[in-house]
């Protein structure tokens, strides 16, 4: 997949290496989710299918740690110096290197496991602290959303039609949707009353969870979504999707960015009376 109207904003890996674009990484970051989702879609439903417990009991299959190995390989390749981060993995070439590509193989791996299909191949890359590209692929609903930094965020439905995102224009909090994983983790994180108040709140909510729930922000679906213990994989590569949406990306106290622990993602008009939930 190519994405529409890519741009030039130059990043460079180090001196030794040509300058690449934003164009070129996030083409670089379509063309691994293509090969992800062929390993992805294969194991999905299989009855061969190998899953173990980690030791956090969360399950890993198969296939995370397949489409992170190629991922892996394939970086190694074609951006040496790089540094990449994975859930499988952890971090390998970390050094001084200004470039890290944040991935998580499968993001709901316990939806894959159970053959729910609501999960996806989720691919960020952060230059100097920020994060530029991002890409979310869930095969198994014929969905991608990918986005960059200066060049918008697109996404391409199940008739293959791709169109460009953006944010809900509700500005109240009783006309808003509101999305999350589910209770259990917010009275697991001693956050349920937070949680309420905000829900008490708004028009609807529903559990959609994981990566869905910011990618239909993103495409104003819904109109915020939020959740108490979040990876930095897990949201990596959504920041810029949200963001070039024109929306806003936080954790629960306000902190931008992905790597805080905690996620709300909003239209941004809801975001600070969201906020207001859990900052008291």
């Amino acid at each position: 997949m190519t994405p529409p109207n890519p741009t030039s904003v130059s990043t460079e890996s180090n001196e030794d290496l040509d300058a690449v674009t934003v164009a070129d990484d996030l083409a670089l970051a379509l063309s691994l989710a293509d090969a992800a989702d062929r390993i992805t879609l294969s194991r999905f439903q299989a009855v061969d299918l190998h899953v173990e417990s980690k030791p956090d009991n969360t399950p890993v299959s198969d296939a995370d740690t397949a489409v992170e190995s190629m991922i892996r390989s394939r970086l190694a390749v074609a951006r040496p110096d790089d540094a990449v981060l994975g859930e499988e993995e952890g971090l390998v070439g970390a050094g001084g290197a200004r470039r890290r590509w944040i991935l998580d193989p499968v993001d709901g791996t316990k939806n894959f496991v159970r053959g729910v299909p609501v999960w996806g191949t989720l691919l960020g890359l952060e230059v100097d602290g920020e994060m530029v590209v991002g890409v979310a692929s869930a095969p198994a609903m014929s969905r991608r959303w990918w986005g960059a930094r200066g060049t918008g965020a697109f996404t391409r439905d199940a008739t293959g039609d791709t169109r460009a995102l953006r944010v809900s224009s509700v500005s109240r909090l009783d006309d808003a949707f509101l999305s999350f994983a589910s209770v259990e983790g917010w009275r697991k994180a001693d956050r349920l009353n937070q949680f309420l108040d905000l829900a008490d709140q708004v028009w609807r909510t529903r559990g959609y969870g994981d990566f869905w729930s910011h990618m239909m922000v993103a495409e104003g679906a819904v109109d915020l979504a939020c959740e108490p213990e979040v990876s930095l994989w897990d949201m990596a590569a959504l920041v810029v999707i949200v963001e070039e949406a024109g929306g806003r990306f936080t954790d629960l106290t306000g902190q931008r960015g992905p790597g805080h622990g905690t996620v709300l993602t909003t239209n941004g008009v809801l975001h600070d009376a969201a906020l207001r939930s859990f900052v008291r």
